[in-house]
């Protein structure tokens, strides 16, 4: 009888906890994250801090500058008005989906392409910046195109969590791909000789070669990578204000002066078909 009544106590306890957890999940769910962010006049958004031209932190000041953070703060203008501040957390590859769905950050702008399967854990709105994957080599590297790295032996560099290293396998199946943990960890394994190139998105690729001479991206860009604004799932109303206010930006003309300010010294980047109206 005994061990009944511990079944018992042990089968409540576990109706209990899914309740419990039920609860939580529909409380959750049901937040507003733009209503909060109106009551508080703040926005936080998750940024890239290693990321040349996008997101990167200046020691001299302890701030993350970039195209991203730049056309952050003029989207939370058109969304909570001119007295609206975004406030910033930096992220990587690895840590911003966790930090959106906790509740730590209430956007992702941080050089993230829409997938289908990322689309299965967060909602984005339509795309900010259209990029492509390249590779980045030394400057006498023999190494012309993403098909001179289909061959056995060839070692080809990456960041966790990132569309890339997915990507890359498709084009290079034979090379063996190495994953760093963010972007200056694999420049810097560039540098060393631990791999015949780096890969990701163009646009990044092109901030390295700006800061560090005697690398160059090379062969072009082999994919498309349309990056979009990640919010937690069912929170529309703040995607619906996203697409809203960049549309605003675009159309004011804001958003071409930010293209023009971080991309318009770089070498190899079309300003024209980065340009929106």
């Amino acid at each position: 009888m005994k061990k009944v009544y511990q079944k018992l106590g042990l089968l409540f306890a576990l109706v209990v906890m899914v309740m419990s957890l039920g609860a939580c999940s529909n409380s959750s769910s049901k937040k507003n994250v733009l209503a909060d962010d109106k009551k508080s006049n703040t926005i936080t958004w998750g940024v890239k801090a290693d990321t040349k031209l996008f997101g990167l932190m200046d020691v001299k000041d302890n701030q993350i500058k970039g195209f991203e953070v730049d056309l952050a703060k003029a989207m939370t203008k058109q969304i909570l008005g001119k007295d609206g501040k975004a406030r910033f957390l930096q992220v990587t590859s690895q840590t911003r989906m966790p930090l959106l769905r906790n509740g730590n950050i209430d956007a992702i702008m941080a050089t993230m392409t829409i997938t289908p399967e990322r689309e299965k854990q967060v909602d984005f709105t339509r795309s900010y910046f259209d990029a492509g994957q390249a590779i980045l080599v030394k400057q006498n590297s023999k190494v012309k195109s993403v098909k001179s790295l289909n061959k056995k032996g060839a070692v080809i560099l990456g960041v966790v969590g990132s569309n890339s290293v997915q990507n890359i396998k498709k084009f290079a199946s034979k090379a063996k791909v190495l994953q760093l943990t963010d972007y200056s960890q694999a420049l810097t394994a560039l540098k060393s000789g631990q791999g015949d190139a780096l890969t990701t998105d163009n646009g990044i690729l092109y901030g390295m070669s700006v800061e560090n001479p005697g690398y160059v991206v090379r062969g072009g860009a082999f994919t498309k990578e349309p990056y979009g604004i990640a919010v937690d799932q069912g929170q529309t109303g703040l995607k619906n204000a996203m697409n809203k206010a960049l549309t605003k930006v675009e159309k004011s003309g804001q958003y071409n002066k930010l293209i023009y300010k971080w991309f318009g010294h770089v070498k190899g980047f079309d300003l024209k078909e980065a340009y929106r109206q």
